[in-house]
This record gives structure tokens, sequence and C-alpha cells, in this order.
């Protein structure tokens, strides 16, 4: 049986969790997660490339999907934590298009490990007035267990835009954040912005083969 860590689990996650750029008749949170998550599986079926490890399409199909449907700067902010109020305008902005290409970087691989996993949308809470949802799913493996995922979304307008994905009950953005309050407090928010640099190039070099 393959065991996946927790952060590959959320790879596939955010993979079968990326956007369509079409219009659904009714935007829901559940809808949105569960429709583009079928546009996505069927995507990755039939483009071999990319179940090769084609990067470029890789980056193409996360471009076109997820990445202009995620609140970036929210999910910087909240991996931050107070250490966000300490950066500069200029810095915030580098941080979080540092922290953007990190996950599209670290996840692009998570597409090449797709194995006719499934997600099932199971339910959702509303919060904050109705303006923030909690929608909860499971991927199903091809092997193993179901893995329980839920994705933190919130109202911009018309659109529903995730922040937070929890794998396992376990919390992207926390995770991220107790390893840059470490980076900050030893090296500050420049040395940050470089260590995440450092990361993404690295994450590609794994990718590459290269060392």
């Amino acid at each position: 049986m393959r065991r996946w860590t927790i952060w590959q689990r959320a790879g596939v996650a955010l993979t079968l969790a990326g956007w369509s750029l079409a219009v659904w008749a009714a935007i829901t949170p559940e809808s949105v997660i569960s429709n583009t998550a079928d546009e996505v599986v069927a995507t990755l079926k039939k483009d071999k490339a990319i179940q090769k490890g084609d990067r470029a399409r890789a980056y193409a199909l996360i471009q076109d999907k997820v990445i202009p449907h995620f609140d970036f700067t929210r999910m910087t902010r909240l991996a931050m934590g107070k250490n966000w109020r300490q950066a500069s305008p200029d810095q915030q902005q580098k941080l979080t298009e540092g922290f953007r290409d990190l996950l599209v970087r670290t996840y692009a691989s998570s597409l090449s490990q797709y194995r006719n996993q499934e997600l099932k949308v199971k339910g959702s809470d509303l919060d904050d007035g109705g303006n923030e949802a909690t929608v909860h799913s499971i991927v199903i493996p091809s092997d193993g267990p179901s893995i329980p995922i839920d994705y933190r979304m919130e109202r911009l307008g018309e659109d529903w835009k995730v922040f937070d994905i929890q794998v396992d009950g376990v919390s992207l953005v926390t995770n991220y954040r107790n390893e840059f309050s470490d980076i900050v407090r030893n090296h500050g928010i420049d040395g940050l912005i470089q260590a995440m640099a450092d990361k993404s190039k690295q994450a590609e070099n794994k990718a590459s083969g290269k060392k």
C-alpha cells in the first residue's frame, strides 16, 4: 500500500480543487469544489504528459485552474501570523508572490501522482454571516484509506475563494506558520523571502532530478 505524506495529500487536494474560469449557474462553495474537481480530474485522465511529469503542462494547468481563484494574500497573511504586520507593503507583496510560487512548485508534482483518486463533497458549514464556509470532502485514493479534506473559503463578490486547506484536521497555513515564525525570528523578513525562493528552487530541482 502506498503511503502518502500529509502534504502530498494536500497537493492532490489542491489539484482536485482546481478552479474553472466558467461561470456556474448556481455558485455555492460546494458546487465550486465538486464541479471543478470533476473537470480537473477529466483533464488529468486524458493528459498523459502531465501524468509523466511534464512540469510546463502542470504549471499551465495550475495557472489556469488554481491561481486566479485562491486568495494567496490571505493565505500568506495567515501563514505569517503576527509577523505579517512587521513587513512593509513591498515585503508583503514579495512574501505573497514567494508563497504562491512555493505552493505551485511544491504541488505541481502531485499532478503526476494522480492515479484515479476521487474527491467527494460531504457538505459544508457557513459562518461569518454567510461570508465564509468550510467545505467538507474526502479524497478516495486508488489504494489505501480515504483522506478527509476541508476547504476554508471566503465570499468575494460573487466568487468563492480558498484561503486554507485542512488535511486530516491539519491546516496548511498553520503548518507553514510555525516554520515561517522560526525563520523570521532568526533571519528577519528578508530572510524568509530568500528562504521561500530557495525552497521553490529546491522543489524544482528535485522534480527535475537535479541536485
